[in-house]
């Protein structure tokens, strides 16, 4: 029998999608010899299709009541994640029995191995697939002197999230976020200087929604990671934007400004790869993990950690053993 092979794709929201998802399996595709079917993470329990082989990586999921893949998928779980609000509807008696039939399950932050682990699951830290990406690297002589600002503080209450619904428009009312509108520029100007403000290429990777075909979306992705291969630096609070640019060799700072534990449980082990720069939402006040004198500018020179290599060779190794099974 000629084994097929699977890849994920993604069910969008009323207003917008997120490109990191794709570049998630933009990650796995590299592993595959090729596409036979594109299934959405939020419908993996309705496939019935050939049986067919799937790395199975990134955030599970919106569909936390009938996530269980159907047994035509054979699954290999690396650079897992479980958000900390979706655990206690996934891993019910038939979560639990379906994850410990595959394990030991590779997770992509350590909230998600612990969590697995207190439920008697086999589970380790693995990191995410997309530190894998050095494939789209290119040669130095090949840098521009762009410096890219990819969804800074996007954590941070916006326009978009104000209005996204009149549910959404009321709650922020009633919090006060609606009066935090500011703070994110503010922010900003604390530690980014004026002129690279100006200068700087800014990108979205949450477009709008009902626009694209999944095609469309994954050259999406595709054009993102030629382009950040090719920059001077990177400055962003995309998780995957930063992990893909440290395989492509970029220069990236993280900018962490997330305080809830909603955000943060998705980053134990992760944060520690990059040049960082923590930041308080309530004040503005930041400290780094490299060596800064006064704001990033056009100047800024900084060297990648080299933690991830490890962990990159380590996924690999996982992926090809499965593909070559």
């Amino acid at each position: 029998m000629i084994m097929k092979y699977g890849l994920l794709k993604y069910e969008e929201n009323k207003k917008f999608f997120n490109v990191g998802d794709n570049i998630q399996s933009l990650a796995a595709k590299q592993f595959l010899p090729k596409v036979d079917e594109y299934v959405s993470r939020e419908k993996m329990a309705d496939y019935r299709g050939s049986k067919i082989k799937m790395i199975l990586n990134g955030w599970f999921t919106h569909n936390v009541h009938n996530w269980i893949p159907s047994e035509k998928i054979d699954p290999l779980f690396v650079s897992f994640h479980i958000n900390n609000t979706a655990a206690p509807y996934m891993l019910d008696e038939k979560g639990v029995e379906y994850l410990k039939k595959h394990e030991p399950i590779g997770c992509r932050d350590q909230f998600t191995a612990e969590t697995l682990q207190e439920k008697g699951i086999e589970a380790y830290f693995t990191g995410c697939l997309t530190l894998t990406l050095d494939t789209y690297k290119v040669d130095d002589s090949q840098r521009t002197d762009e410096v890219y600002i990819v969804d800074p503080l996007y954590g941070y209450t916006t326009y978009k999230k104000v209005t996204y619904s009149f549910r959404s428009f009321v709650r922020s009312i009633l919090n006060g976020n609606i009066f935090h509108l500011g703070k994110k520029n503010k922010h900003l100007n604390k530690i980014i200087d004026k002129s690279l403000l100006e200068k700087a290429i800014y990108i979205n990777q949450e477009p709008e929604a009902n626009k694209y075909t999944t095609e469309e979306k994954f050259e999406m992705g595709e054009d993102l990671l030629k382009k950040y291969a090719k920059a001077k630096l990177v400055i962003t609070s995309r998780i995957h934007c930063a992990l893909p640019c440290l395989a492509l060799g970029t220069p990236v700072i993280f900018i962490n400004g997330f305080d809830s534990f909603v955000d943060s449980c998705r980053f134990e082990g992760i944060l520690d790869l990059f040049n960082r720069v923590d930041i308080s939402s309530k004040t503005g006040e930041f400290t780094t993990n490299f060596i800064l004198e006064g704001k990033i500018n056009e100047n800024t020179v900084i060297k990648n950690l080299t933690k991830h290599h490890s962990i990159a060779r380590s996924l690999k190794e996982k992926c090809r053993k499965f593909i070559n099974a």
